[in-house]
């Protein structure tokens, strides 16, 4: 895997109270991911981009909203969000 294939993969981090509350606790990130990205490909790209090792690597889709504009309705896009566990003493400083 090349890095250009890397940050295709990894959009985002995803930096809000809960994700930062995670990140302390139990040494999992979240990222925003390209929707056709599997585990596997996650887990590569993150330990190319950040230099750690990954524990584990769960998905999730997250659903676009319903938003308005005027009187019309519409839906935002879907989102892929990955939850990547690292081992015991890796780290990624996000800020």
């Amino acid at each position: 895997m090349q890095t250009n294939e890397a940050y295709e993969i990894i959009q985002k981090p995803i930096l809000t109270e809960k994700s930062t509350s995670e990140q302390e606790r139990a040494n999992v990130y979240r990222f925003e991911v390209a929707g056709g990205a599997n585990r596997i490909e996650i887990k590569q790209a993150v330990e190319m981009l950040f230099e750690v090792q990954v524990d584990s690597v769960k998905t999730m889709i997250r659903n676009g909203k319903m938003r308005r504009r005027g009187a019309s309705y519409f839906r935002t896009s879907s989102k892929k969000i990955a939850l990547v566990k690292l081992v015991e003493g890796s780290k990624i400083d996000l800020l």
